[in-house]
């Protein structure tokens, strides 16, 4: 556990023994990408949890305007949180904190491996590799943060959304994952819509990376897009719960999970 990054050091553990080949001109580029003295300047506060979720859209400096808190749940039960994924981090933080604020910091994210790096926001993280040596371990993973004791927040697009064909910015088709969850475990859904975009060179690259059968190298630039947000203001509209009783045989899991999807956008 770290409490600063170091990209170069990041990249070659994850590169084995292929680290040899990799330039330290490569990693030193990438650093200045991802902005890392200014992400390390943050880190070296050492907040932690809902804490570190929360200061982490204030040293931004973003603006977040809420609607529908009364909609979050206060009956003692556990639910899971969705929502779409427009930004790929401040979205992520700002949904930990708001939520781990309201109950008490009993939430867990499933998230990129990738996050465990944060030493401050590790403790709500579990990590989800679903490529490699680590990929059997995700559905025992999966089953076991639904069946803790704490609230689930999923983005199940499983990644950031994408500029589609008509220029509109949406996820991907949702996972089904969360609807078979969240009824095997009995938790209603509460469907969250987070109002905001990248710009148009992170959603070029995803494309041209999907275009030419390449690596995601857009998420290289989540980073960037983080710190593009400085100043801009965003809005979180949370629905009304869904009973997990709604998601019967009428419906195949993966087309309730498009339902859901669709129901996201509508808010």
């Amino acid at each position: 556990m770290i409490n600063e990054i170091n990209i170069d050091k990041i990249v070659r553990e994850r590169a084995g023994k292929k680290a040899k080949y990799i330039p330290k001109w490569l990693t030193g580029l990438l650093a200045r990408i991802i902005h890392q003295e200014f992400i390390n300047v943050y880190l070296r506060r050492g907040r932690v949890g809902v804490d570190f979720c929360k200061g982490v859209v204030e040293y931004v400096g973003a603006e977040v305007s809420i609607e529908g808190t009364e909609n979050l749940p206060d009956d003692g039960r556990l639910y899971t949180f969705v929502s779409n994924h427009p930004l790929g981090a401040v979205d992520g933080v700002t949904l930990g904190w708001i939520i781990g604020e309201h109950y008490g910091g009993k939430i867990k994210y499933l998230v990129n491996d990738l996050l465990m790096n944060l030493e401050g926001l590790a403790p709500l993280c579990v990590p989800i590799n679903k490529i490699g040596k680590n990929a059997r371990s995700f559905p025992a993973l999966v089953e076991g943060t639904f069946a803790s004791d704490c609230h689930v927040i999923m983005f199940p697009a499983g990644l950031c959304s994408r500029k589609q064909d008509d220029g509109t910015i949406r996820d991907i088709p949702w996972n089904k994952a969360f609807v078979v969850k969240s009824v095997q475990h009995e938790r209603d859904i509460v469907p969250i819509h987070f109002e905001g975009r990248n710009s148009n060179r992170f959603y070029n690259v995803a494309r041209w990376c999907k275009r030419l059968h390449l690596p995601n190298f857009a998420m290289a630039l989540l980073p960037d897009e983080m710190y593009r947000s400085r100043g801009k203001h965003y809005v979180v509209r949370i629905g009304k719960p869904i009973p997990w009783q709604t998601f019967d045989k009428t419906k195949t899991p993966t087309d309730w999970g498009r339902w859901v999807q669709d129901k996201v956008y509508s808010l």
